[in-house]
């Protein structure tokens, strides 16, 4: 199969008609009048209750478990434990996944899954949970990922002993991996310095914070049949998980993606999804399992707290010299907190050549964390970049000149060992400086930062169609979720390729018999990607329209053009034929040859990496503590902005998130190991009079490797917001915090241990 490079390279030249625009979004309506169905909405006839009983304990072994009670409960249909879970071996992918899904040996945090009922009503649903029966033996925990490194911590799992430490001890440990990258000599890069700055960091968890919890409708027919209808960001990777750990065959999987109300990375792991299929199957019923916004908090996964050392030298006329970093990364009760992330990316924009990162995963008794928009990198540049700004003073440098003296360019060799292609980073740089925001004075009283973030963008295994009705229209049919407006974006590639009005595109989201595997909708991945799989369908329905068109005609196929919209003579040698538009070539299908369609499936490469640059203004209250975003600006490189009000949004909509993980959002852990704010009254996200309007400036340096050029912008608006905001605060008090959140509290004692010394 040729690849959409092989025919379809960047052109700079041509002229755009839809690409570009903000029509409005397809499935716009339907979700502001509430008739979009999300994971919740699906009612069956005869359908079930599912409720999932959680430990009260953050780390206790399970002794035994007594269902009977609740078995003979009158609506009580079906009971499910441990025991109904096959076994896997303790340690592997699916056993971790299927030990996060219900505990087996051991409940290791406070809201594990122990048990579950389906029930006629959500009341005896409840009541059944309480006749269930759990002997506990509780044991130590450990809350805190440092803590859980030391050698007389509480052990979570016996079987782990470190990756990647030559002649570790053969014992058990709470360290997952050593992971240590480097390039070029770092001694030799301090060496060089004349000036180095050294300092330690502290991030906390936070939540994802979709409005919409995770819901799901489970069925399963007398013969193994599954359906499941949830809200996802990967319906073919639930299958496959799903799979793994059910031993149920994929094509009896089934999984059909539903509106999603957020997910931010936080809808790539699955939750009540296997056991509402095992309560299924057992009680032969539909079985619906929506969680709590308690359970969402308790037990689904945040992301990654972490603590750091970070290292940096430049020389006086603003070289930098050598960075060097150690990183510790809360993983939750399992492995697989993507921290690798980190340490490939906290640097990676500036023309380093020694560096060196020493990371470490390590679980402790909190829920497994899960992704948040360029997982685990934004809680490692709140320092990089604080770092970053401190050597800027120190040799009396504009922080946004520094940046641009050293900003990575075409050719830069990565420490991931990527060659950089054409990238962005420079012009935004240069945009950010030149834009009103940098330009203006900084009002009396505040402070104002910057910070620059980076985001590899990744492309990955992509299907879809696209189907040519009869009355020229089109169908879209996509495997990639839906997760912020893709769909519009998608269908305006393909009638900017066919030249045809957007609203003639229709994208539908696909269920997992209908295309080939798809990856998670994540890493900024789904526009470019799935554009790309759309722009060679619809290639490919093109040359068939042509060759209908020259069946019509009785010439050549290679005698027929395609100009917009329309099939055409190829010059005045062919013929005088009037042009054939889709709608016309498509009416005759059914006489003639069929249908007409275009298909594509590859792993898709080329994603160029984005670069974006925040600006902030800060008030601080000496009393209070509080703090005030006044004025907040984001530049980012975008490729080119294929829907520009959807690019704003991402860039508007990562600000907000990082606003809150900057100032307010973190779990709070009792001495009990419990979560102790589990709900919005007590875990403090941004709302509408927290934040200013947010402004945006959309840079466009072309990926020469997609055909519109584009870039994924999901990820980059959240890396730098914290690392920005810190710099503002501390330009606005006179001391730079270095722990997240920077909550009231923390700023008056920060202020007030200053202003002791």
């Amino acid at each position: 199969m040729s690849t959409i490079l092989d025919r379809s390279g960047f052109n700079p030249d041509k002229k755009l008609k839809i690409v570009g625009t903000s029509p409005i979004k397809h499935d716009g309506i339907d979700k502001v009048t509430g008739r979009a169905k999300f994971g919740a909405d699906l009612f069956l006839p005869g359908m079930l209750v599912g409720k999932i009983l959680r430990s009260p304990h953050p780390h206790a072994v399970i002794k035994s478990i007594d269902t009977s009670a609740a078995e003979a409960l009158p609506g009580v249909k079906a009971v499910v434990t441990r025991t109904d879970f096959p076994e896997l071996p303790k340690g592997s992918v699916a056993g971790d996944m299927s030990r996060n899904a219900m505990a087996r040996e051991k409940a290791l945090y406070d809201g594990h899954p122990v048990a579950a009922v389906a029930a006629t009503s959500e009341s005896i649903a409840k009541q059944a949970l309480k006749l269930i029966k759990v002997d506990y033996e509780a044991l130590p925990h450990v809350i805190d990922p440092v803590a859980a490194m030391k050698p007389d911590a509480p052990i979570l799992h016996d079987h782990i002993r470190t990756k990647g430490v030559k002649d570790a001890a053969d014992k058990p440990t709470n360290v997952v991996e050593r992971l240590e990258l480097k390039m070029g000599d770092v001694d030799a890069g301090f060496a060089q310095a004349d000036v180095i700055v050294e300092h330690e960091y502290d991030t906390k968890p936070m939540h994802q914070g979709y409005i919409e919890p995770q819901g799901c409708v489970a069925t399963c027919t007398e013969d193994g049949q599954v359906e499941l209808w949830c809200c996802t960001q990967g319906p073919w990777v639930f299958r496959d998980r799903l799979t793994e750990i059910l031993k149920i065959e994929s094509s009896k999987i089934r999984v059909t993606q539903s509106e999603l109300g957020g997910g931010f990375g936080g809808k790539t792991g699955f939750y009540p999804e296997p056991i509402a299929i095992l309560l299924a199957r057992k009680s032969k019923r539909p079985v619906k399992i929506a969680l709590t916004r308690g359970e969402v908090f308790r037990a689904t996964g945040p992301v990654s707290g972490t603590k750091s050392r970070i290292k940096m030298g430049v020389t006086r006329d603003g070289k930098f010299t050598a960075a060097d970093a150690e990183l510790v990364f809360q993983t939750g009760a399992f492995a697989g907190s993507m921290f690798f992330n980190a340490p490939q990316a906290m640097f990676t924009r500036y023309d380093l050549k020694n560096v060196k990162t020493v990371s470490y995963e390590v679980v402790s008794n909190r829920p497994k964390v899960n992704s948040f928009r360029a997982p685990c990198v934004p809680q490692v540049v709140f320092g990089v970049e604080g770092v970053v700004n401190e050597l800027a003073q120190k040799i009396g440098m504009d922080p946004l000149d520094l940046r641009i003296k050293n900003a990575a360019a075409e050719g830069y060799k990565t420490i991931y060992g990527e060659t950089f292609g054409p990238i962005g980073f420079l012009e935004t740089l240069i945009a950010a400086k030149n834009c009103d925001h940098y330009k203006s004075p900084v009002p009396q009283g505040q402070g104002r930062g910057v910070a620059a973030g980076f985001w590899f963008n990744r492309g990955g295994e992509t299907t879809g169609t696209l189907n040519v009705a009869t009355d020229g229209s089109i169908t879209l049919i996509l495997g990639t979720s839906d997760v912020a407006g893709s769909r519009i974006s998608i269908s305006m590639m393909a009638a900017e390729e066919l030249g045809i009005p957007v609203d003639k595109v229709r994208a539908v989201m696909a269920d997992t018999h209908s295309l080939g595997f798809n990856r998670v909708t994540a890493g900024s991945r789904t526009t470019f990607a799935t554009g790309m799989i759309i722009v060679d369908s619809a290639r490919k329905a093109i040359k068939e329209l042509c060759k209908r068109a020259a069946g019509i005609w009785g010439v050549a196929p290679e005698a027929v053009t395609f100009e917009d919209g329309h099939c055409k003579p190829a010059g005045a040698n062919v013929g005088e034929f009037e042009p054939l538009s889709i709608a016309q070539i498509a009416a005759k299908t059914q006489a003639t040859h069929g249908a007409i369609a275009g298909h594509s499936e590859m792993n898709v490469t080329g994603a160029g990496p984005g670069f974006g640059l925040h600006i902030v203004d800060v008030e601080v209250d000496r009393e209070t503590g509080r703090v005030d975003i006044k004025r907040y600006t984001v530049v980012e490189d975008a490729g080119k902005a294929i829907h520009p009000l959807q690019v704003e949004g991402q860039f508007q909509g990562g600000a907000v998130q990082g606003i809150g993980w900057a100032l307010n959002e973190e779990y709070f852990y009792g001495a009990d190991g419990r979560l102790q704010n589990a709900s919005f009254l007590d875990y403090r996200m941004p709302v509408a009079s927290d934040v200013p309007m947010i402004g945006t400036e959309i840079v466009e340096v072309p990926n020469p490797k997609h055909p519109f050029g584009l870039r994924g912008v999901g990820e980059v608006p959240v890396v730098p917001t914290m690392a920005a905001i810190a710099n503002a605060i501390g330009n606005a008090i006179g001391i730079r915090p270095r722990s997240l959140p920077m909550s009231p509290p923390r700023l008056l004692k920060l202020m007030d241990d200053a202003d002791a010394k």
